[in-house]
């Protein structure tokens, strides 16, 4: 079983990587050249960026571990931030119209959807598919879906809000919240094994 997960896994990552790396080598010259327009401001450049910031964010991790730090905590610390500030930064990346274009809500749920299609449904759960994955690995309290689910749709109701009130020229929808928090959820399962379990409490001695 473990087996045939790690080759799905692996044939994912080939078809992830044959998909974009055409795209992503788009923005290449842009970044490695330290421009800040063409590459942080673009989704291809961000995303490629991200990737090549890996072996950085391993470093760190190994870092905090030499300095006594749990292998586990050490990886849900970097992971949680390393891998939900990126997306973060790509829903509030301000469209054509950013400025100009009143906001837009769309309240009523599962109609968008459609709209978003495949890729949009997948970039939608992958937002704080990160949070939900490490978030439970480094907080006790936060150790179950429903609690991962309440906080990847509270994550995303803030940046929906903020896309609206500084006028993105994106839409504020439902749907993003709930296909965000479902990302997020989905992930809290996939990192199950390795949650962080409160400790336990001390029994209480009573005199005779």
């Amino acid at each position: 079983m473990k087996s045939f997960r790690t080759v799905v896994l692996a044939s994912l990552a080939v078809v992830a990587g044959y998909v974009l790396h055409r795209p992503l080598l788009m923005s290449a010259p842009r970044c490695f050249a330290g421009e800040w327009h063409g590459c942080y401001d673009t989704e291809n450049g961000v995303v490629l960026m991200t990737l090549v910031g890996l072996p950085v964010a391993a470093l760190v991790a190994w870092v905090l571990t030499l300095s006594g730090r749990p292998w586990r905590l050490a990886v849900a610390e970097v992971g949680l931030v390393y891998g939900t500030v990126p997306m973060v930064w790509l829903t509030l990346m301000p469209g054509s119209g950013a400025g100009v274009v009143p906001g837009r809500l769309s309240l009523i749920p599962l109609v968008d959807l459609v709209a978003m299609g495949p890729l949009g449904i997948a970039g939608n759960l992958l937002i704080f598919a990160a949070l939900g994955f490490f978030a439970p690995m480094r907080f006790a309290t936060l150790a179950s879906v429903p609690r991962v689910l309440a906080l990847g749709a509270a994550c995303s109701v803030l940046v929906e809000i903020a896309q609206y009130a500084f006028r993105l020229d994106r839409v504020t929808s439902v749907d993003d919240v709930l296909v965000n928090a479902a990302g997020a959820g989905l992930a809290a399962l996939a990192s199950r094994r390795w949650w962080r379990t409160p400790a336990p409490r001390p029994e209480l001695v009573t005199a005779d």
